[in-house]
Order: structure tokens, then C-alpha cells, then sequence
């Protein structure tokens, strides 16, 4: 076990894993008692969700990342040398690059179970544009390790143009006995670099990989939805049997309930029968005994 193949692990996971897996392996290499990789591991910095979020492209998409570095790598040549064709030209692949790596790293951070915000998702593009701009944190980047989001580069900042560069046409200096009002014959735009085509075939990669990332996430919506469909049509089912058990229930109450008021009926209706023959009954005692009285008491 070595501190880079810990990283490599713990880098890999979301920042909401990260503090409790480092303190494992710290009790691991402390149990070793390698002391160095101890303090090593420990001093591995929780990455932001946008670190995080960016360094999924470099080890998701190593081909559009290694992209990333070459244009910058040629952009930050083509400010060396004032090349002003080459800068325009890489400018733009830029932020179209930027833009589609940014949708992307997003994409990828949601399959793996991480909520990216909007203003996560600027901290991303930040940190790609210096990338673009900064060595330094391109390999910090490129190896997976970025904890934090870097100050963004502004303009290539530190980077001197190269001795004897020409500057770009836009601010090339009047040749001497020029006259007002008379403009010098702009000086051909330089070849473009090998550098461009790379740009242009990683705008392109960034391009579709983006397209694919949607189109994965659109299925994903698709698989949900046609889910959620299937749950509400099984509440629906059910919902349906519930009222026509309810139905019967409700009709096989008023059958008891017509039943029992038409059993009602007839005992009332047999009672008063048996009312009037017992009114015809005892009539009938009291005549037999006024006439058994009538006979003995003559």
C-alpha cells in the first residue's frame, strides 16, 4: 500500500465517503506502523463536490481529458508567441470544449449518485478553464487528485511571450515613415498548429460524449416515468376493486336490509293475527263461564 494507490481509491469516491474511508486507511497504515504513510494519507484533502465533479471526466473520460490538457497546452503556446489566428481559433474550441466537458462531469456525477447545483456546476467550468490555463493544476487534475477549485487564470497570466515573437496583426506597430490614415498590409496569419486539430477532434469527442450523457439520462427519466406510470395504473386497479368490492358490499347490505324489513313486516303482520285470535280466544272463556255459572248457580 502506497499513498498514491490510496489516493487513486479515495478520490474515487463521493465527498460524503471520503473523510470516513481516509481515517480507515490511516488506522490501517498506522497498525503497518509506516508513520510516513500515515501522516501521507491524513493529509489528503476532502474535495469539494465540484473538485470532486470535475475529476470524474479524468478518470471516466481519460481521452477528452487528456484533450483538455493539449489545448491548453496550445493555448498557453499560442500566447507565448502572440499568435493571434491561432488564439482566436482556440479560444472558441475553448468554451465550446468547456461547456460540453462541464454537462458532462455533471452527467457522470449524477449516475454516480451526486446532486451537482448550479453554482457547483460554474465551479466546474472554472476549474476546466484553468486547467486550460495553468500546468500545474492540469496535472494535479489529469491525476485525479484536485481537492479544492483553483483561483481562476486570467488571461494566461505569468506567461511571457517567447523573444522575437511577432505581436498579433491587431497590434502591430506602424512601419516607420507611414503616414496618417495609412494602413499597413496585415501580415499573413500564421499555419495553425497540430495543436488546432486536436482541439477541434476534442471539441467534437466533448460533443458527443455529452450527447451520449444526455441521452443516458433521458432513458434513466424514461425508466422512471414508465415506473411511476406502473405504480399509478396498479393504484388504479386497486382502487377499482376496492369501489366494486364496496359496490357489492353496499348491495348485498340492501338485500339483508329489504330482507329483514319484509321479515319485519310479516311478524308484525302475524302478530296481530295472533293478536285478534287471542282476543277471539278469551271471548270465547268468558261466554263458556258465564254459562258453566249461569248452570250451577240456577
Amino acid at each position: 500500500m502506497d499513498v498514491e494507490s490510496v489516493a487513486a481509491e479515495l478520490y474515487g469516491l463521493r465527498p460524503s465517503e471520503f473523510t470516513a474511508a481516509r481515517d480507515v486507511q490511516v488506522a490501517k497504515a498506522r497498525k503497518a506502523g509506516d508513520k510516513d504513510l500515515d501522516k501521507a494519507i491524513a493529509a489528503l484533502r476532502k474535495p469539494t463536490v465540484a473538485a470532486w465533479t470535475a475529476g470524474l471526466l479524468a478518470r471516466h473520460r481519460p481521452e477528452e481529458a487528456q484533450g483538455l490538457v493539449q489545448l491548453g497546452e496550445a493555448l498557453r503556446t499560442a500566447h507565448r508567441t502572440l499568435d493571434a489566428g491561432l488564439l482566436r481559433k482556440l479560444s472558441h474550441d475553448q468554451h465550446v470544449v468547456i461547456g460540453e466537458l462541464a454537462r458532462t462531469a455533471r452527467a457522470l456525477a449524477v449516475e454516480a449518485g451526486q446532486a451537482v447545483s448550479e453554482p457547483v456546476q460554474r465551479e466546474v467550468e472554472q476549474i476546466l478553464h484553468t486547467v486550460l490555463a495553468d500546468a500545474d493544476v492540469a496535472a494535479q487534475w489529469e491525476a485525479g487528485r484536485l481537492a479544492t477549485t483553483p483561483d481562476l487564470a486570467s488571461g494566461f497570466a505569468g506567461l511571457e511571450p517567447q523573444p522575437g515573437a511577432a505581436p498579433p496583426r491587431s497590434i502591430q506597430p506602424p512601419p516607420a515613415g507611414s503616414t496618417k490614415g495609412h494602413h499597413p498590409r496585415p501580415a499573413p496569419a500564421p499555419a495553425p498548429a497540430p495543436d488546432v486539430d486536436a482541439a477541434a477532434a476534442l471539441a467534437r469527442r466533448a460533443s458527443v460524449a455529452a450527447a451520449e450523457a444526455e441521452l443516458t439520462e433521458a432513458r434513466a427519466e424514461e425508466v422512471r416515468l414508465e415506473a411511476g406510470k406502473a405504480a399509478a395504473l396498479e393504484l388504479v386497479e386497486r382502487a377499482r376493486a376496492a369501489v366494486v368490492a364496496a359496490e357489492e358490499g353496499v348491495q348485498a347490505a340492501t338485500q339483508r336490509l329489504e330482507a329483514a324489513r319484509a321479515a319485519r313486516a310479516d311478524a308484525l303482520a302475524r302478530q296481530r293475527e295472533a293478536g285478534h285470535a287471542a282476543a277471539k280466544v278469551r271471548a270465547r272463556v268468558k261466554a263458556a263461564a258465564r254459562k258453566v255459572e249461569k248452570l250451577t248457580n240456577p
